[in-house]
Order: C-alpha cells, then sequence, then structure tokens
C-alpha cells in the first residue's frame, strides 16, 4: 500500500468520504485522543504495511497574525508538539522536556522522541506550491480557556493550532519508519467550547482540498 488515510472520527470520515465518493483511497479512522490513536495506528501500519500515511481532520487554532489561519481554512504542518505529558497543572504544567526527559531516549538504531517530532511534507512544483505552517500541538484534553491558550503558546510559541492525535499517531509512524503527513482545518478558535460557533464542515473540506494535493501527488 502507499498512502494509508487515518482520520480520527467518523464524523470527519464521512465528510472526507463524501468529497472523494468517486475515488479508492485507503482510508481508516484512527481514533479520538493520544492513547487510542498511538495504539490503531500501530495496528493499522501493522495491518497495511503503508509506505507513507496521512493525517487528516479538524483542529482549534490559535490566534494569530499569520493569515492564513482563519476558521474554515486547512494547513499542512511541518511539526507536531505534545502538550500535557510532564509534571503539574496550570501555570504550575512542566513538560517532559522541561524536566530534561525524553519521551523516547535514542538508541543505536532508532532517534529519540522529545516534545516535538518533526513531519514529512512532500515537495511540491514551484508552479503548484503547498502552504505550510510552523507547528501542530497535540493536547491531551483540548483548551476551554484563553488562559489555556496562553499557557500552552507560552512553551510552544512556533503552534499554530491544536488537536488530539497528530503527536501520537507521529510517534506510531516514527517507531514504524513511515513518514507521516498532517492536514487540519481550522473548526474553530482553541478555547471556545461553544459547538454552535464552529465550522467543522467547512474546516473538513478545506482539509479534504489540501489532502487532495497528497493524494494526487503520490510520492514512492
Amino acid at each position: 500500500m502507499d498512502c494509508l488515510i487515518l482520520i480520527p472520527t467518523e464524523i470527519e470520515r464521512e465528510i472526507f468520504l463524501r468529497c472523494n465518493s468517486e475515488k479508492e483511497l485507503n482510508v481508516e479512522v484512527c481514533g479520538f485522543g493520544p492513547i487510542v490513536a498511538a495504539a490503531r495506528t500501530a495496528f493499522l501500519i501493522a495491518k497495511f504495511n503503508p509506505s507513507r500515511c496521512l493525517l487528516i481532520g479538524i483542529a482549534g487554532a490559535y490566534r494569530s497574525e499569520q493569515p492564513e489561519i482563519t476558521i474554515g481554512t486547512a494547513a499542512v504542518f511541518s511539526s507536531v508538539g505534545c502538550y500535557g505529558i510532564g509534571a503539574g497543572s496550570g501555570d504550575d504544567f512542566q513538560s517532559a522536556g522541561q524536566m530534561g526527559w525524553q519521551q523516547w531516549s535514542a538508541t543505536e538504531t532508532e532517534s529519540g522522541i522529545g516534545d516535538s517530532i518533526e513531519l514529512f511534507v512532500p515537495e511540491f512544483s514551484s508552479t503548484n506550491p503547498m502552504t505550510v505552517v510552523s507547528q501542530l500541538l497535540t493536547v491531551t484534553s483540548a483548551a476551554a480557556s484563553d488562559n489555556d491558550v496562553r499557557r500552552r503558546h507560552q512553551l510552544f510559541p512556533s503552534a499554530v493550532a491544536e488537536d488530539m492525535e497528530g503527536f501520537a499517531v507521529a510517534a506510531a509512524c516514527h517507531f514504524a519508519g513511515v513518514p507521516l503527513s498532517i492536514v487540519r482545518g481550522f473548526s474553530n478558535w482553541a478555547g471556545d467550547r461553544h459547538h454552535s460557533n464552529w465550522q467543522i464542515e467547512a474546516a473538513m473540506q478545506a482539509a479534504v482540498a489540501k489532502a487532495d494535493r497528497f493524494v494526487v501527488n503520490q510520492v514512492k
């Protein structure tokens, strides 16, 4: 199998399949949250043996001066960080890296995993460029307030959005030696828990449009 497309939830998967009804794609649900997503991704990689993976879904955006970070749009990420693994909570939280720990120590055959993992971004032609933003931040629970966003952004100033699966999927891909790309649509501002303000459909459709570039531009 060339590309395995991973989607966290059935709701996101349904939108993706509606937008790609005429294509034969390898699409699987990886589950919600970092624990299930890591375990499920490892299982799916072992089952299908893909040459690369693509994670697609929605995310909460951090307010930014970057014009491309708006609700209803989507982005490709160059790295994914991890917030929530460490010690303490609130303003007392320290990440594993701040404590001097790696989540996986390097061995003779494998590089270590700290608080961030680099992602694979294919090279597109100069006439067909792909806009890539810096960092996605995977969290163990979604931001519930502006204070939550502030704390997270202080530790990860390059992060422009948060999700709950990216780092977990990236870790599973790391151990399997499978390149991972992530495309996320911005459905809401992080910290806004009023779902009436969210634009899940528009965000997912925007993510699908960007993901189509990865599907069409197959990387062998």
